[in-house]
């Protein structure tokens, strides 16, 4: 009895040290700077600007 729960408490030490990990892991994610796109190097083509003669017409 005494061996099942010492390795019960081995491992839930263990699964409490990864979770730590892991959530100190997930927090610097979120503290890295978002690189906003800024709207000038977004290309907007109007249907007007692309070239005809590329085409061919359907029958």
């Amino acid at each position: 009895m005494t061996t099942f729960f010492g390795i019960l408490f081995i491992l839930l030490v263990i699964n409490a040290v990864l979770l730590i990990f892991s959530v100190n892991g997930a927090s610097e994610k979120f503290k890295k700077p978002v690189i906003k796109i800024s709207e000038a190097s977004i290309t907007k083509i109007s249907p007007d600007q692309h070239s005809d003669a590329a085409y061919k017409k359907a029958v």
